[in-house]
Formats: structure tokens, C-alpha cells, sequence
């Protein structure tokens, strides 16, 4: 058995709009090509049909997803260009100097100040009652 043959996606167009342009009839075209009649006629039938997407919309839906992704990702590293400027600032090693660099603020959350300065949320909120 032989294998199917393939053709390319500029084959396909070149025989669907010698096709659509009907100046030589189906079987013509498919004797020119070497291929069969239903073939060219399955081609054409399929450049009509989606000829108007082409002219729907200017952007492909792919091309908006892309557009939301990047600024997603573009997003994502300004929050942590901001993180890690926070966090170089405010480098320090003792629990005490780490809870009084922690603030609140719009930009980065006290818990997020926490983790990233590798404190515990319940050491900053903890105030030593004993020894008064």
C-alpha cells in the first residue's frame, strides 16, 4: 500500500484559487495539479469558508491572549523589582531589627514583608507582656 501523499499549505492555496478564479474547470485543474477532483474542489470549498475570519478582525485571537500574557509578565516583574528593592534596603539579621524594618504598606503586605525578610508573621505582631 502506498502512503498517502501530503501537500504543503502553499500547494493547497495555489490549487484552491486557480480554482475559485474559474478560468479552467475542476477536473482541468486537478489533472494539472495530479490531483484528484474532489480534492481541489474540498480546497476551494474551504478557502471560501474562511475567507471572511481574514477580515473579521484585524488581531488574531491568539495575538490578544499574547498581548494579556505579556502584560501579566510584565506585571509580575515590577512587583518583584519592587520586592527585591525592599528587600536589599532592608537587610538585617537580629529578629529585633528585622520587626522594625517591617511597615505596612500599599505596595508590598506585612506578611509578604515577613516572608521575604524570612520572619514570622507572629514574631512581628508579638509584644513581649512579661518582664514589666
Amino acid at each position: 500500500m502506498t502512503p498517502r501523499k501530503q501537500y504543503d499549505s502553499r500547494f493547497k492555496t495555489q490549487v484552491a484559487i486557480e480554482a475559485i478564479k474559474n478560468q479552467q474547470t475542476i477536473a482541468q485543474i486537478a489533472s494539472q495539479y495530479q490531483v484528484h477532483p474532489n480534492q481541489v474542489s474540498k480546497w476551494k470549498k474551504q478557502v471560501l469558508s474562511e475567507l471572511p475570519e481574514i477580515f473579521k478582525n484585524g488581531r488574531k485571537p491568539a495575538d490578544l491572549a499574547n498581548e494579556q500574557l505579556v502584560a501579566q509578565l510584565y506585571q509580575q516583574i515590577g512587583q518583584l523589582k519592587v520586592e527585591l528593592d525592599w528587600l536589599q534596603k532592608k537587610q538585617a539579621f537580629s529578629v529585633e531589627e528585622k520587626r522594625s524594618l517591617v511597615a505596612p504598606s500599599r505596595k508590598i503586605l506585612v506578611g509578604h514583608q515577613c516572608e521575604l525578610l524570612r520572619l514570622a508573621c507572629c514574631s512581628f505582631y508579638y509584644e513581649a507582656s512579661w518582664g514589666v
